[in-house]
């Protein structure tokens, strides 16, 4: 978000007019919102922090101005804690006398350019300059995110275990989250209706798709070559899909949950596309056995845990440092 969309924003969410808007910028910025020992964190550091969560609410709520208010506070809190603990972090690594090679931080900023900028460095600069950072600082962001990433890793094991009976406990206790509908291991071929005029080239193709497959072309293989949506690349497979009538369009739900294992049908005409599909095979409404979800539920305790340990560790932290919030 540049400077000027940031100072937008203000305006929606004070009041304020664009003078006074840009006046309170200019002051506020410096303001200190919290102090980590003999470390200040500034509204300026929380609104670096906090950007790209405000483009995207202003994106998704930009007409519903309550909303919007409550998730930008929401998102300028956790920045805040988030800044309090990393300064904690940066603190405890320079107490403990470690020290990070600079050609580790190299790596990293080169990583950085090739990711978000495609390895152009003019459009890395002129990001930077309208975001009011230099290169120096985004520098030492980025050698600051990697110490809190070390440290983190250093005092967060990432081999921990999860006992048997632990995921079992959790299964039988959160069963609900696994019960599911009627299912359907489905493939789809999709041809989209212009978006203007009749849709009879449309249906002609479909058609001749169809009486294809009849003829014994296989499903996956038409799909790879015509299907015009997303799943074209996997020859139109969806894996298993929970039938659910809020989910999809009454024509297609009804043709699909009409087949048995390995009928296809089509085409099927909605208000866009005609389709045809295949059911490869169906589950009745059932619970998912335990197997089916035993690393799900270990990678949701292992999340957990790990959760646990880094807060214990932060509170620690925060126990032997002084903190103030404004």
């Amino acid at each position: 978000m540049n400077r000027v969309l940031y100072v937008g924003w203000l305006w929606v969410v004070l009041g304020l007019s664009p003078s006074t808007a840009s006046a309170a910028g200019q002051s506020a910025a410096n303001a200190i919102v919290a102090i980590v020992d003999d470390e200040v964190i500034t509204w300026s550091d929380v609104q670096q922090e906090v950007e790209p969560v405000i483009e995207l609410k202003l994106g998704l709520l930009a007409n519903r101005r309550a909303e919007l208010e409550r998730e930008i506070q929401k998102a300028q809190q956790e920045a805040v804690e988030i800044l309090v603990e990393r300064k904690l972090i940066l603190q405890e690594f320079k107490r403990a006398g470690y020290v990070l090679p600079e050609s580790l931080v190299d790596d990293r900023v080169r990583d950085r350019l090739r990711e978000r900028w495609g390895g152009d460095h003019a459009a890395m600069m002129r990001e930077l300059q309208a975001a009011g950072m230099t290169k120096e600082r985004f520098r030492q962001r980025e050698r600051e995110r990697l110490i809190v990433a070390i440290m983190r890793m250093r005092n967060v094991p990432q081999d921990l275990m999860v006992s048997p009976f632990k995921i079992e406990r959790y299964y039988a206790d959160n069963i609900d989250k696994y019960k599911v509908g009627d299912q359907v291991k489905l493939r789809t071929i999709m041809i989209n209706k212009p978006k203007e005029g009749p849709a009879d080239t449309a249906r002609k193709r479909a058609e001749e798709i169809l009486a294809k497959l009849s003829d014994g072309v296989a499903f996956g293989e038409m799909a790879s070559v015509y299907s015009e949506d997303t799943f074209r690349a996997q020859g139109g497979s969806r894996g298993w899909v929970e039938l659910d009538r809020e989910h999809y369009v009454q024509q297609l739900d009804e043709a699909i949950r009409a087949l048995k294992p390995s009928e296809q049908r089509g085409p099927i005409e909605t208000e866009s596309a005609f389709w045809i599909v295949l059911v490869e095979d169906t589950k009745l409404n059932h619970t998912k056995p335990l197997p089916e979800v035993r690393d799900e539920i270990e990678q949701t305790l292992l999340g957990q845990e790990r959760v646990r340990m880094e807060k214990q560790w932060i509170d620690k932290l925060k126990a032997r440092s002084f903190i103030r919030y404004y």
